[in-house]
């Protein structure tokens, strides 16, 4: 139930990372985007096969080392069916790879159609006599604004389907406390998220974790232990490591003491570390792997793996 294949794969790679796949046409290889070209004269065909290219280096480089995976959903869809297509095969061969896909959706509504969002991405759709998932992922993000009309339809497939999710609680991004942070009686908004999300998770606990998990971000390390705190039975997912300014020293309070409870996402840090290196994409795939190490590493070495 809830995060128990996660937490099973972090302890098989000991690693507790998850590499990010935001693809955009700037950080895929030259070369992969010239072969894409010469086979396709449609544009957007052109870019979605070249997502997937690059995506499958990505995952051979690194899945003998990471858990899983959290491709972001918006950047496939800007490049419309083909980038669908491309997210779909993504999906396909990460789970081929016996990796872990958390698919970064941050949906919500009112009830029938949140009920609609989770069928889409956790359960399975009914069709002609039949029902087939649409979405094979093992987890997805939701968005808990609409409270728990909103969110109760992914909790109650959770339950059915041994998926989880991660509710946005504190983000990583600079305008969170817009509305994050506003004082909401005698504590911060982002507080009584946590307490709804603890709720949700009540009944769910596995290993120590519920099927309800918190998005908590890097960048805020004083809130990142203030919840931790708060959430004992709450797996986080903690983006903002590296490229947002987040360090392993900032995200090691996420840690419970058998160096579980988290799960922290780097995404360009991994998808461009060639770029860094001073790369020309040719050796796109071990760089990505020595990344992929490095950071592994690093957090380790402060959490005590």
């Amino acid at each position: 139930m809830s995060f128990d294949l996660l937490i099973e794969k972090i302890r098989e790679k000991n690693n507790p990372t998850v590499m990010g796949l935001d693809p955009v046409l700037d950080y895929i290889p030259a070369q992969i985007k010239k072969r894409a070209l010469a086979e396709y004269s449609d544009d957007f065909k052109a870019a979605g096969e070249a997502i997937f290219e690059f995506n499958k280096g990505l995952i051979d480089a690194a899945a003998e080392y990471i858990p899983a995976v959290k491709p972001q959903s918006a950047f496939y869809e800007m490049y419309g069916i083909d980038g669908l297509i491309a997210l779909e095969k993504t999906i396909a061969y990460a789970k081929a790879a016996g990796l872990y896909v958390i698919l970064d959706v941050k949906r919500n509504d009112i009830g029938s159609t949140a009920e609609a969002y989770a069928r889409a991405y956790l359960g399975e759709t009914e069709l002609f006599g039949s029902s087939k998932a649409a979405t094979p992922v093992d987890c997805v993000t939701v968005n808990p604004y609409l409270g728990i009309d909103g969110v109760k339809p992914f909790v109650d497939i959770c339950n059915e389907r041994d998926k989880g999710i991660f509710i946005l609680v504190k983000t990583s991004n600079k305008s969170s406390g817009d509305f994050q942070d506003l004082t909401v009686g005698d504590k911060p908004l982002y507080r009584h998220v946590a307490d709804k999300v603890n709720e949700w998770g009540s009944g769910s606990i596995s290993n120590g974790y519920s099927c309800c998990g918190a998005v908590v971000g890097a960048t805020y390390p004083s809130q990142l232990a203030e919840l931790r705190e708060a959430l004992p039975n709450t797996f986080f997912l903690i983006p903002g490591y590296g490229a947002q300014g987040g360090t392993a020293k900032d995200i090691a309070c996420a840690f419970d003491r058998h160096r579980l409870g988290a799960i922290v996402n780097s995404s360009r840090g991994l998808m461009c570390a060639y770029q860094k290196a001073g790369d020309d994409g040719r050796n796109f795939k071990a760089c990505t792997r020595d990344a992929v190490i490095e950071m592994r590493d690093d957090i380790n070495a402060e959490i005590g793996g």
